[in-house]
């Protein structure tokens, strides 16, 4: 039976829980009954693991009265009840209790699902300084001799070496440390990862100090993104003994570095945080990250250790269960103002110092470039000009030319003019319409002969008579041309191969994608790199219809550029979406697509309601269908010819480049159809 698509479980996400409930100390029965209210509410949502705190089952602070029978036979009759709730509960659920084995007494976390215990995990590190004195009561996990316990009748798996995976959802395996695990230098989870693990649990207690919330912020966003895990944190918070210490209740989970939630900490009442887990993304750059696969054989050894304990979860495959994840609209963009300013500036300093190498290195002192008065050109024109700031050389050594063809309007032109003069380079002007009319009429093209026949030669040769100028003009000035094509147009094949705007000395943009282009030209302006100067030229281009201007429009109106390349191509906004998760993580269709329809079906969702520029655009889930479609057949089938050859270019960010000497090899003739075939299973809506 097909999975349903508006399902996040049929994309290979998992919705995980941490739950933090009100106890009481030393009074487990009561702590049973809170934490079973929150498991049965975090299963009704869909969740398929639910962590709990550390010793939850009996409260953490209860010190010497752990050593007295009735609290670890209470803690053993709790311990009862959640198992037997588990029958009715479709979920995995982690608690916390002390078990006696072997004449020792441990810290333990206890898997439970399905109306069994799944594995009962002791503590390894026992923190015995400053307010801590776990030695005093507890033993190690290092301690332990059996590796198996009988436990409520039954014969569970025991020990810190253990692997819990969901045999019906391949991707989830889990595993389960406690507290002090995760401070120490190298985490059990390290190996744990390492050993398959995609998702880490920690059952924490941790007393609050000042400064200590983000230093777990810290620990489990970097344990998270060293092991490309997901890592869910639970700590101990309303009810615990205020002896000497207090309590805040923080629970966090992290994915690969990324916090996709976090409690509001100081709650009085229990509480409960969701995190959709992406776990085809963890597997995925686990798979492409081949020092991951390295350490592996490294830690060889500890690797083997771990034994893995599996069974089945009724899966939540309603009809619908919708992501509840925030998902970018722009993913090359952040959406918060101020780290999408530090994003651009990081941005434009790497394309401004590595064309600085690039002339320093050749000897060069000047660039030619070519001016539209589009977005590219005049993001790249504003780079050489920083650049040649650094080398200490004049910006009259960026010889400019905007070169006004069949189609070029009155807007973009007085637009390129305006932007010579901003940036106070050498500007000139050349008409191409003679050369054109002489290259068309030199192979027969109608065009010469009277004919409005606007074909594609007809726009390559304009295309390929100002880039051939440019060249020309860089031999004759002792010069490099310095290409404007972004990576947008590279992943769409949307350039005009060898002689046209795909060719060029050294290409400042390659890797800078189109969404993320119009924000650096406005932050530019907004931010005065070039002093105090008018740059409302910078937000008028920023304005302007994206167009290759190479076809005439109406008679007598030639105001504005007639052409649109998003009404052949599809928006730049929803390509760029498409580009992201097929170059960076290599998704399906199908998933890109459910992706998208999170992302663009509500129009208030993901953009940046402080910006009147931003739009609120709204996509149905057969547009989203429609273009990824376009996407899909210029990319894999279509473009890879020009890719394979392409200038040399600096690489700006993690979403990855199109040269073939970088992020992307690919045959310049292989098919679509696999990834057609996938998109053909999304449904209209």
């Amino acid at each position: 039976m097909p999975q349903p698509f508006h399902n996040l479980y049929s994309h290979d996400f998992v919705r995980v829980a941490v739950a933090v409930p009100r106890c009481r100390v030393a009074d487990p029965l009561y702590n049973a009954e809170q934490t079973i209210l929150l498991a049965e509410q975090a299963a009704a949502k869909g969740a398929l693991l639910v962590a709990f705190p550390e010793l939850g089952l009996s409260a953490y602070t209860c010190d010497d009265l752990f050593h007295q029978r009735a609290l670890l036979d209470s803690a053993k009759a709790a311990l009862a009840k959640v198992v037997e709730a588990s029958i009715r509960i479709p979920a995995a659920l982690v608690v916390g209790l002390p078990l006696m084995v072997d004449h020792r007494l441990f810290n333990c976390a206890v898997v439970v699902a399905g109306g069994r215990v799944q594995g009962a995990v002791p503590k390894i590190y026992l923190p015995n300084y400053n307010e801590f004195y776990e030695a005093r009561q507890f033993s190690s996990a290092d301690d332990a001799i059996s590796s198996e316990i009988e436990l409520l009748g039954q014969r569970v798996p025991f020990g810190a070496n253990q692997l819990f995976q969901v045999a019906n959802l391949p991707l989830m395996k889990f595993h389960v440390e406690t507290c002090e695990d995760l401070w120490v230098p190298v985490p059990p989870s390290s190996y744990a990862a390492l050993a398959g693990a995609t998702v880490l649990v920690n059952l924490s207690a941790s007393n609050i100090v000042v400064g200590k919330s983000d230093y777990r912020h810290q620990l489990v966003g970097q344990q998270s993104g060293r092991c490309m895990a997901a890592y869910l944190y639970s700590s101990a918070g309303r009810g615990e003994s205020s002896t000497d210490l207090a309590w805040d209740g923080q629970a966090l989970i992290y994915e690969n570095g990324e916090l996709l939630a976090e409690a509001e900490r100081f709650q009085d009442e229990s509480h409960i945080i969701y995190g959709d887990v992406d776990l085809e993304r963890l597997s995925r750059d686990r798979m492409r990250t081949n020092t991951f696969g390295q350490s592996m054989r490294r830690h060889a050894g500890q690797v083997a250790a771990f034994r893995t304990v599996s069974f089945a979860l009724e899966l939540p495959l309603r009809d619908v269960l919708p992501l509840q994840r925030n998902v970018a609209r722009y993913p090359y963009v952040p959406a918060n103002p101020q780290l999408r300013d530090k994003r651009c500036m990081e941005v434009y300093n790497i394309q401004v110092q590595a064309l600085v190498q690039r002339l320093s290195a050749s000897g060069m002192q000047k660039v030619v470039i070519g001016i539209s008065g589009g977005l590219d050109s005049t993001h790249a024109l504003l780079v050489c000009a920083k650049a040649l700031d650094r080398l200490n050389l004049p910006r009259t050594n960026i010889l400019a030319y905007t070169m006004p063809g069949f189609a070029t309007s009155t807007r973009t032109l007085e637009q390129a003019r305006r932007l010579m003069a901003f940036v106070g380079c050498t500007a000139a002007e050349i008409d191409i319409r003679p050369s054109c009319i002489r290259m068309l009429k030199d192979i027969g093209h109608p065009y010469a002969e009277g004919k409005e026949e606007y074909d594609v030669t007809f726009e390559n040769v304009q295309a390929g008579e100002r880039t051939s100028h440019l060249f020309r003009l860089a031999n004759h000035h002792n010069g490099i041309v310095i290409g404007t094509g972004d990576l947008s147009e590279l992943a769409l094949g949307w350039c005009t191969y060898g002689v046209g705007d795909h060719m060029s000395h050294y290409n400042v943009n390659a890797s800078v994608p189109k969404t993320l282009i119009s924000h650096l030209v406005r932050w530019v302006a907004e931010s005065r790199q070039f002093g105090d100067e008018d740059s409302q030229v910078l937000l008028d281009v920023v304005n302007t219809e994206i167009s290759p201007e190479l076809v005439p429009g109406k008679a007598n109106d030639d105001k504005a550029p007639a052409q649109s390349t998003q009404s052949v191509i599809g928006p730049y906004e929803l390509q760029d979406f498409n580009l992201y998760y097929t170059l960076r993580f290599g998704f399906a269709p199908t998933k890109i697509a459910f992706l998208a329809h999170h992302a663009w079906k509500d129009r208030t969702a993901g953009a940046w309601p402080e910006e009147e520029h931003v739009a609120r655009n709204e996509y149905a889930l057969k547009d989203i269908k429609h273009n990824l479609g376009i996407f899909l057949r210029r990319f894999f089938q279509t473009s890879q010819f020009k890719r394979t050859c392409v200038p040399n270019a600096p690489k700006v960010g993690s979403g990855g480049s199109l040269s073939p000497r970088g992020d992307w090899r690919a045959p310049s003739d292989s098919e679509a159809v696999v990834w057609l075939d996938n998109l053909k299973t999304v449904p209209d809506a």
